[in-house]
């Protein structure tokens, strides 16, 4: 029960951060599950990828609900959603696979290097501008499996690429950001079914594990991530979110930081 009100409270501020300023919790969840999961003593050999598996796992359902709000504004282009989302499926899959049998300090270390630098991008406020066009399906496949695996392996939802990498293409950041939102939701399912496969090849899970998932670590951050994105994405017409995302950005360098060095 103890480590269940844990999982609650970091879905508490990952929804609130989520609705706060648009941005992912996995970022978030991961490294915080990396410590509770330490703290129960589980196998250090697994347990960065149980955080990042569990991670997964939880955007579908916090995906879910975003695509529905963006679709009701008619945000979502979704024949671009539907272009890029075979790239996305198999680039998740071939992230979950390679998460498999990188050894615990190169994931961790991995996903340290990507937040430190999702947090400079943040704190500086680094944006791409519109430089081509959207480019065939074959190559917008190649940019959607990138992405797709690169998320998988750090356990979130891509929104981090996939927006800067649809505004290079020239479609209006509205409609990025909520495209993005949907194309989270197949990372999501195909990186959570990766990492279940893979997990149960693995040796020394613990017992209530499904794969690389910790259903109690699921239920709590995604019952309490629910509740509390409303509340954040009320409080973002009340807050300058210039000011909101630096202090964020410090907070996830220190994360990222901590991930690498740990």
């Amino acid at each position: 029960m103890e480590y269940f009100i844990q999982y609650l409270l970091l879905g508490s501020f990952a929804g609130l951060v989520a609705g706060l300023l648009g941005v992912g919790g996995g970022l978030i969840i991961v490294p915080v599950l990396v410590w509770l999961f330490s703290q129960q003593g589980i196998n250090n050999e697994i347990i960065v990828h149980l955080a990042v598996g569990t991670s997964l796992s939880t955007i579908i359902f916090t995906s879910i609900s975003s695509v529905r709000a963006h679709h009701c504004h008619g945000a979502v282009q979704w024949p671009i959603f539907f272009s890029i989302t075979p790239g996305i499926i198999a680039g998740a899959l071939i992230g979950a696979w390679i998460a498999r049998y990188m050894p615990t300090k190169v994931l961790s270390g991995f996903f340290g290097i990507f937040e430190i630098i999702v947090a400079f991008q943040m704190g500086f406020a680094i944006k791409p501008h519109a430089a081509r066009s959207l480019p065939g399906r074959w190559l917008v496949t190649i940019a959607g499996t990138m992405i797709g695996c690169i998320s998988a392996i750090v356990g979130i939802g891509g929104g981090t690429m996939t927006v800067p990498y649809l505004v290079w293409c020239n479609v209006a950041m509205r409609q990025a950001v909520a495209t993005s939102a949907a194309v989270g939701l197949p990372i999501a399912i195909a990186g959570t079914a990766g990492f279940v496969w893979t997990g149960w090849q693995q040796a020394s899970m613990p017992e209530k594990s499904l794969g690389f998932i910790m259903p109690d670590a699921f239920i709590g951050i995604v019952l309490a991530s629910v509740l509390f994105a409303p509340l954040g994405a009320k409080m973002a017409h009340q807050v300058p979110p210039i000011l909101l995302k630096r202090i964020f950005s410090v907070f996830l360098l220190i994360l990222g930081l901590r991930m690498l060095f740990t």
